[in-house]
């Protein structure tokens, strides 16, 4: 129980912003007394501190306390096409620690790619260590069909991977002694966009484009992941019968359509530099939007049939589940000031409810970044869940306070 009441403190402090001892008490229903406790053991722990006094209070103005970052960090990884990357967060979210190495994975073996991200994990540990904080565990995002049970990439089909097992891999090369765990990138980027406390997000699609697409559903600010963990491979429903074919094998994938390739074949010639793989895909878009806001009619007509299928699609997911929103995140995003007018069209005019259903579209702001923050904000909820996991701060031990 009394594990249970730190968790509930804790996570009401993160959904809703710092708090006096007394609110806290009135807004979970616990004794003052109690409540004092608890703060005062979370403050030991390091995770919480003071944060002056409440304003706007009715009566005596009381001390509020909120999270405090300066104790532990999760870390988030992911493997894709292009990069691997690393970022570690603190407990309020703020970044302490970024990593990112281009890479063509069509280039390295299995074994490379997870040698270079691994060798990015203990860079971004040794930075949290340095900072005075500790790793209390680290989530991998891997772009492709995961079995979560065995950590597996079942199939990568952008990666070409297929049967890796990821997870035992990537544990045998860190040896670390905090929790490492594999997901899926979109299902991580998913988690990432639903931000805790904001009634608007708690129930959303994300649809998350690089070389593939994928995407992720968040209820109730949770994932949903399906019965065997593979929900969200939005990019390979089938909306083009006779189209092109996938890199999973099939004909006529969202993907065909939507994804990364599907622009650049539209937008640009093969030698143009906008499909030159040595350029990161920062460059390569703001020359696309470059062109787009200089009115190249190729670019924009590109754009326009991109925005199409997107909105297509989006109307199909909106129809099936009835979203809040759906968050366009990655490449999406970096276009999304082109592509709005013409998936918004789309979306209403595919949806049978009236005004789409209320569902809204809206553009990530958290660029390519969204699957390693994700990934650090899933290592995190192992504090959330039971706040003794962090080991007691020094001064707490010997009896101090800050």
């Amino acid at each position: 129980m009394r594990n249970a009441n730190l968790s509930l403190v804790l996570r009401h402090l993160r959904d809703h912003g710092p708090r006096s001892r007394a609110r806290l008490a009135a807004d979970l229903g616990l004794t003052r007394s109690a409540t004092s406790a608890l703060v005062a053991e979370l403050d030991g722990l390091g995770l919480v501190r003071s944060a002056g006094v409440e304003r706007g209070s009715v009566g005596r103005p009381g001390t509020a306390v909120e999270l405090d970052g300066a104790s532990v960090c999760g870390i988030g990884a992911e493997i894709n096409v292009n990069h691997v990357a690393t970022m570690a967060l603190d407990l309020t979210g703020a970044v302490v620690s970024e990593h990112r190495l281009a890479l063509d994975a069509h280039r390295h073996s299995v074994s490379e790619v997870l040698d270079r991200l691994a060798e990015l994990v203990r860079r971004t540990d040794a930075d949290v260590r340095a900072s005075g904080r500790e790793t209390v565990g680290c989530v991998v995002g891997v772009a492709g069909l995961l079995d979560r049970t065995h950590e597996v990439l079942t199939i990568g089909p952008n990666l070409r991977w297929k049967d890796v097992p990821v997870g035992a891999e990537l544990r045998g090369r860190l040896g670390a002694a905090y929790p490492v765990a594999i997901d899926n990138e979109s299902n991580l980027a998913a988690v990432a966009e639903a931000t805790p406390g904001d009634a608007g997000r708690q129930d959303i699609l994300v649809i998350f484009g690089e070389v593939g697409m994928g995407g992720g559903i968040v209820v109730g600010g949770r994932p949903l992941r399906g019965h065997q963990g593979y929900a969200g491979e939005f990019g390979h429903m089938i909306v083009e019968p006779g189209g092109r074919r996938c890199g999973c094998g099939r004909v006529g994938c969202w993907e065909t359509v939507a994804g990364l390739r599907a622009l650049l074949d539209a937008a640009a010639d093969p030698d143009d530099p906008v499909r030159d793989p040595d350029l990161s895909l920062e460059e390569r878009l703001a020359e696309i939007n470059r062109r787009a806001d200089l009115g190249d009619a190729r670019t924009l007509a590109a754009l326009d049939q991109l925005g199409s299928w997107i909105g297509a699609g989006a109307a199909m997911l909106a129809n099936a589940l009835n979203p809040a929103a759906i968050v366009l995140s990655g490449y999406y995003a970096e276009l999304g000031a082109h592509l709005r007018p013409t998936i918004q069209e789309h979306l209403l005019a595919g949806v049978l409810a009236p005004q789409a259903g209320g569902t809204r579209v809206e553009f990530s702001t958290l660029g390519f970044t969204a699957a390693v923050r994700g990934g650090a904000t899933v290592a995190l909820e192992a504090v959330f869940d039971d706040p003794t996991v962090v080991s007691p701060r020094s001064d707490a031990l010997m009896g101090g306070a800050r």
